[in-house]
C-alpha cells in the first residue's frame, strides 16, 4: 500500500474520545492485565482515622459521628469506583496525643494512612500517626481549624505525607489513589533484557530496590528467543488479526507475516512475564531478533502494563507511577524543538493506543515499518489535538522533571523522524530549549533526549506525590 501523508491521515480518521479514570482517577489500573492472565495483586489497605471529637472549632455543638457518617458513606463509594482499594479501620478518637499513639500502634497491618481532620487541635496527634511509618495523607475540611499549617513543616522533615486542605470530599479520591503507588512499587517486578540504560541510579537493581521497593529482574535474549519460538504460530496469526490488522486504519509497509511475527513476539514475553509476576519490562534489544518489539510494547502498555523501549529504567519507572497513580499509558518520546511555533514536537515508533487508559478507546493507527531501519513493525498512532498532556521523567530515582503542554498538531514530517508524531504547544519553548534538563540529568543523549507523554495535565499530582515519595519535582519551563 501506499503511504499516506498525517493530513490525508487526519482527513480519514475519528476523532477518539472518552475517559476511563473514575472521578478522575485511575478505576483498577490492572484490571485489563489481569483478565488477561497476569496475576492479581491484593487491594490496598487505607486505615482511617477521623482525628477529632469536637471544641470550640468547628463548633462547640459539633456532632462528630454524623460526621464520620458521610465521610464513610463517601469512602464506601470511593472504594468501589476505585477497585483496588480497602478501608479498614474508621476509628473516631479525640484529638489528643494519647489517642493518636494508642491508635498508631494499630496502623501496622494497613499499607498506607487517610487522616481526616475533624476539629482543632496542636497538630502533634496527627504527626503521632504519621510517625507510625505508613504513607498518609491528611484530608483537613475548612473549619477544621489550623493543625493544616503544621504539615509543610513535617514534609520539609522528610514526612512521608501529602495534605489536602478542602471542602471537596473528591480531594479524598486523589488521596486514595496517590496513596497506592508506593504500595504498587514495592509489589512491582521489571524485567530488563540486556543492559539497563538511563541515570547511573536507575541502573542499579539494588538503588531501585532500596528508593522504590520495585525488583528488577534481569532476563537474558536467549530466554526470549526460546519463547518465541515456542509460541504457536496460529495463536500469534490470530493474535494479529484480531488485535491489529482488523483494527488497523491502514496498513502500508509491513507484510502479514511480519506483523504475526511481531504478535508471536508479545505472546511470548507476555508468557515470561506472567511466569514472573512482573508489571513491567524494557529490552535493550528492542530493535533486533527475533522482532522490534513495538508492537508488543504497545499491547503491553494497553493493558494498563508497561512495556518500555531501549533498556530505558528511567522512563519505565516513569511509566509505572503513572499507571498506578492515574492509569494512564506513556508514550516514550524523543523530543524536538519549534521555537517558531513555541512548540515540541515528540516522536518515537512505539506508542500505546489506549491513551486514555486500558478501558478506553483505541486511537486510530496505521501499521507500518520501524523507521529508523525500515524494517520490522511499528504504529502511527493519531493522538489527539486539543488534548492536553504531562511530560515527564523521574530521573536518578529522586527527582520527577515535568511540564505541561497542549497537542496542536499531528506533525507532518511525514518523511522524517519516527512514526508517531505529535506537535505540543508548550509555556516557553525557548527557554525550554535552553534548560533542557534543568541541569538535574546528566548522560548518554537517550539518557537526556527521553521524556514520557501523558494524557492529561498531572503537575499537581505529581506534586502530591512527591511528598508522600521523598522525590524533588523541577518543572521544565
Amino acid at each position: 500500500m501506499s503511504a499516506m501523508s498525517r493530513r490525508e491521515f487526519l482527513g480519514t480518521a475519528a476523532t477518539a474520545g472518552g475517559v476511563l479514570l473514575a472521578g478522575g482517577w485511575a478505576a483498577r489500573p490492572l484490571a485489563a492485565a489481569e483478565e488477561a492472565g497476569w496475576p492479581k495483586l491484593p487491594p490496598v489497605k487505607i486505615h482511617v482515622v477521623y482525628v477529632g471529637t469536637g471544641g470550640a472549632w468547628p463548633t462547640p455543638t459539633f456532632d462528630a459521628p454524623a460526621e464520620v457518617a458521610k465521610f464513610k458513606e463517601y469512602l464506601a463509594g470511593v472504594e468501589a469506583r476505585l477497585g483496588d482499594v480497602q478501608f479498614v479501620g474508621g476509628e473516631l478518637i479525640p484529638n489528643t496525643v494519647p489517642a493518636a499513639a494508642e491508635t498508631a500502634a494499630r496502623l501496622k497491618d494497613a499499607d498506607a494512612a487517610l487522616l481526616v481532620h475533624l476539629s482543632f487541635g496542636s497538630g502533634e496527634p496527627l504527626l503521632k500517626l504519621v510517625e507510625a511509618g505508613l504513607p498518609a495523607a491528611i484530608f483537613s475540611q475548612p473549619f477544621s481549624g489550623h493543625d493544616w499549617m503544621y504539615v509543610p513543616r513535617w514534609q520539609k522533615a522528610g514526612k512521608r505525607v501529602i495534605l489536602l486542605p478542602s471542602s471537596d470530599y473528591g480531594e479524598l479520591e486523589r488521596a486514595a489513589a496517590l496513596l497506592r503507588v508506593p504500595v504498587r512499587m514495592r509489589q512491582s517486578r521489571i524485567l530488563l533484557i540486556g543492559a539497563a540504560q538511563g541515570t547511573a541510579p536507575a541502573c542499579s537493581a539494588e538503588l531501585v530496590k532500596r528508593s522504590l521497593g520495585s525488583e528488577v529482574v534481569p532476563i537474558s535474549q536467549q530466554r526470549v528467543l526460546a519463547a518465541h519460538k515456542a509460541i504457536d504460530p496460529a495463536a500469534a496469526e490470530a493474535e494479529a488479526e484480531k488485535y491489529w490488522i482488523s483494527q488497523a486504519r491502514k496498513i502500508v509497509e509491513p507484510s502479514r507475516a511480519d506483523i504475526i511475527n511481531s504478535a508471536r513476539l508479545y505472546l511470548a514475553i507476555k508468557e515470561i512475564m506472567i511466569q514472573e509476576r512482573a508489571q513491567a519490562i524494557t529490552s535493550s534489544h528492542c530493535m533486533g531478533e527475533p522482532a522490534k518489539g513495538c508492537l508488543a510494547f504497545s499491547k503491553l502498555n494497553d493493558l494498563g502494563l508497561v512495556g518500555a523501549c531501549e533498556g530505558d529504567m528511567d522512563s519505565t519507572l516513569t511509566m509505572l507511577i503513572f499507571a498506578y497513580a492515574v492509569g494512564a499509558p506513556g508514550f516514550i518520546s524523543d523530543p524536538l524543538f519549534d521555537t517558531s511555533r513555541n512548540a515540541v514536537i515528540h516522536a518515537h515508533c512505539t506508542s500505546t493506543t489506549k491513551l486514555d487508559g486500558p478501558r478506553g478507546p483505541r486511537a486510530p493507527f496505521l501499521i507500518r515499518t520501524q523507521c529508523d531501519s525500515n524494517q520490522g513493525v511499528s504504529l502511527e498512532v493519531q493522538m489527539r489535538v486539543g488534548q492536553g498532556i504531562t511530560c515527564a521523567k523521574l530521573v536518578n530515582l529522586d527527582t520527577m522533571l515535568i511540564s505541561a503542554g497542549k497537542i496542536i498538531e499531528l506533525t507532518d514530517f511525514h518523511d522524517r523522524g519516527c512514526r508517531t508524531q505529535i506537535t505540543t504547544e508548550v509555556a516557553n519553548a525557548g527557554n525550554m530549549v535552553h534548560n533542557w534538563g534543568s541541569g538535574v540529568v546528566e548522560g548518554d543523549m537517550m539518557t537526556l533526549l527521553h521524556r514520557v507523554i501523558f494524557y492529561g495535565n498531572h503537575i499537581e499530582n505529581m506534586k502530591k506525590l512527591a511528598a508522600l515519595m521523598g522525590w524533588k519535582t523541577v518543572e521544565e519551563v
